[in-house]
């Protein structure tokens, strides 16, 4: 299950372009007009790495339970899948903390 970035760039975009402006400096790309918000954008990554966090610990309840339709295959693809995107996320995060934080540091 992959996040979707495109929007996540499209938002370090616009941070770059803001801090540029900061900076006095002329922006190499305007921010797009009715771009996607940033709170409904994060909302939708964080849900889609819950429901594969769900879904991997649906699939290992019914494995631990004996259900005769689940292989450890699955159940151990699914935990895999969870995981790397939960790690996705959390780097996601840290991106974003760091540029919040170049702007907040820079003068003003």
């Amino acid at each position: 299950m992959a996040i979707d970035t495109g929007n996540l760039e499209q938002m370090l975009t616009e941070l770059r372009a803001a801090s540029a402006v900061a900076q006095g400096k002329s922006p190499t790309a305007a921010p797009a007009a009715g771009g996607a918000d940033f709170g409904q954008a994060l909302k939708a990554a964080i849900d889609q790495v819950n429901a594969a966090q769900q879904q991997a610990r649906q699939i290992q309840n019914e494995f631990v339970v004996g259900n005769e339709n689940v292989n450890l295959q699955d159940v151990m693809i699914n935990l895999q899948k969870a995981s790397l995107s939960f790690q996705q996320m959390v780097q996601v995060r840290n991106k974003l903390v760091t540029a919040y934080q170049d702007v907040m540091n820079m003068p003003v």
